[in-house]
């Protein structure tokens, strides 16, 4: 099965000059955890996450309506073509650490492909516990 197959699309992103307060609406309304920075032609800049919100916002004293995402997203993020198998990406986040991969096609976001996603598949359970265990017990092959 291919990332194609499983992966969440469209995907809800928000562009770098948003506000974080923004951010934080989006994440909240569509009940996610991670939002893929893009540009206006869908190129991804990067990811920032309620976790990137919480610690380079609001810990650092930073007003959310007045500092841009571009200020505390996470800028080098790991992408996945479409058509990579799902199993192949579900390792790759095991090793990775990550829960979520930005899917890119032609330089542009194409979709999200989690963990979850995987799961929802009778063939997937297995390579989502394995990726989840490496990623809970910080296995880093680093």
């Amino acid at each position: 099965m291919k990332v194609r197959d499983l992966m969440t699309s469209p995907a809800i992103g928000i562009h770098p000059d948003e506000t974080v307060e923004v951010a934080a609406r989006k994440l909240t309304n569509h009940n996610v955890g991670v939002l893929p920075v893009c540009g206006d032609r869908g190129q991804l800049y990067g990811m920032v996450t309620d976790r990137d919100i919480v610690t380079r916002c609001l810990a650092a004293n930073k007003l959310p309506k007045d500092t841009k995402v571009r200020d505390v997203m996470t800028g080098q993020v790991l992408t996945v073509d479409p058509d990579m198998d799902a199993g192949v990406a579900a390792h790759l986040m095991g090793r990775q650490q990550i829960r979520r991969l930005p899917v890119v096609q032609e330089g542009k976001l194409c979709g999200m492909f989690t963990l979850g996603d995987l799961a929802r598949t009778e063939d997937g359970v297995m390579d989502a516990a394995d990726a989840l265990s490496d990623i809970s017990q910080n296995i880093s092959s680093r």
